[in-house]
């Protein structure tokens, strides 16, 4: 969970800075206004993939989990099994 906080920690301040930037920038409102939400899309994108590679990284971990206790049960019917047939 570590590395999700410090992922998160890492985004926010990109794009804390980045909106800075922009913000202090001398231009236009409006062309500010446009940068900004054209990076916030791109961040929003950004984060979204990150979410989904965790999701898809945690979901391969749970299927072998799943697999080793899948195992471990079959393992233990089976020392069941001898026992009663002893």
């Amino acid at each position: 969970m570590k590395t999700g906080k410090i992922l998160l920690g890492v985004l926010a301040g990109a794009a804390a800075g980045a909106l800075l930037g922009v913000l202090l920038a001398p231009e236009k409102g409006s062309d500010s206004r446009k940068k900004i939400s054209d990076k916030s899309k791109g961040y929003a994108d950004d984060v979204k993939q990150k979410i989904n590679d965790l999701i898809d990284g945690m979901a391969e971990k749970v299927d072998v989990v799943k697999t080793k206790a899948n195992e471990f049960v079959s393992n233990g019917k089976a020392k069941v099994d001898e026992f009663k047939v002893s």
